[in-house]
């Protein structure tokens, strides 16, 4: 694990490192990949792992609140994003190689296990991670992401592949990579366009310069390459019972998902606390009613810290 140097504030591409506001910067190699982070807060772990077309940016409102709460807070930027390693093969993005990133990363940060936040391809990356390793994973929330089971039976029905629609425009070689990069990332800030409140002019700016990092482009589009052209049988089968404790948090005005595919299978999550259903806010969940995230976060990882910290 590498951490950098101790000015109080450093300029890394994208993020500005404040370190009297307690944000640290840092990058652990894990296998053959190098994984940025930023992390605040001191005690048990907490990973949150962004969507598409984040990177640890996207938590920049759950970030301090739950480090004040007590736990150490760790916002990677998933492969393929920002400032992490960026791998152009499809197969670098299948999901073991995924879960592996988060195994290790835990590791590289000197814990036997942590919880996990996960929204959009972050929420799916915590659901395969909490299936393929268990014995990493404390406690699980996921924030607008489908259970795999659910999303592979939402991609039957019609209304569902109508809002799935650029998964599988992203299958397509070369063209994808074209399309965003037109017209100042027009496409990639579309998909941003129904938070509320709606992202600042200087947020946009941080991703686009996040967006803009060399083979940025491919890497997170490959996410949707490797999902479409992966064998669902072969998915299916390595689908396994989560014995995590489970909150799922939802906002029901997603454009992306149907509210239907919020609450998993009993069989599949036997240890799901609730489905918090937030009827005002979007598939930007997190950003919308961010107080109100926080604290049902904060109340629900309350049982990892230490009973004189509650």
């Amino acid at each position: 694990m590498t951490r950098v140097g101790t000015r109080k504030t450093l300029l890394y591409g994208v993020i500005m490192v404040d370190w009297q506001s307690g944000l640290r910067d840092g990058y652990a190699e894990v296998g053959d990949q190098r994984l940025h982070y930023v992390e605040a807060g001191e005690g048990p772990l907490i990973l949150l792992l962004h969507g598409f077309p984040e990177f640890w940016y996207g938590w920049r409102q759950q970030i301090a609140p739950l480090a004040a709460a007590g736990f150490r807070v760790v916002a990677p930027d998933l492969r393929g994003y920002n400032l992490s390693s960026k791998p152009t093969d499809v197969a670098a993005y299948e999901t073991d190689q995924l879960t592996a990133d988060i195994y290790g990363l835990i590791h590289e940060l000197g814990a036997d296990s942590a919880s996990l936040v996960g929204h959009d391809w972050g929420g799916t990356v915590a659901w395969q991670t909490a299936m393929q390793h268990p014995e990493v994973v404390d406690r699980l929330a996921i924030l607008n992401a489908a259970h795999p089971r659910k999303l592979s039976q939402g991609l039957h029905h019609p209304d569902q592949l109508r809002k799935s629609w650029y998964f599988f425009f992203f299958a397509v070689p070369d063209l994808p990579e074209a399309v965003v990069h037109a017209n100042n990332w027009h496409f990639f800030r579309h998909f941003l366009h129904d938070a509320n409140p709606p992202y600042t002019a200087e947020e946009i700016d941080r991703y686009i310069e996040a967006w803009s990092q060399p083979d940025a482009a491919t890497g997170m589009i490959n996410y949707y390459r490797s999902s479409v052209r992966g064998s669902q049988r072969k998915a299916e089968a390595a689908l396994r019972p989560i014995s995590a404790p489970t909150l799922v948090i939802w906002g029901q005005r997603d454009s992306y998902l149907g509210p239907e595919l919020a609450e998993p299978d009993n069989d599949d999550v036997p240890n799901l606390d609730r489905v918090e259903r937030l009827p005002d806010a979007s598939h930007w969940v997190h950003h919308d009613e961010h107080e109100r995230v926080n604290q049902l976060l904060i109340d629900f990882f309350a049982p990892a810290r230490p009973a004189d910290n509650r």
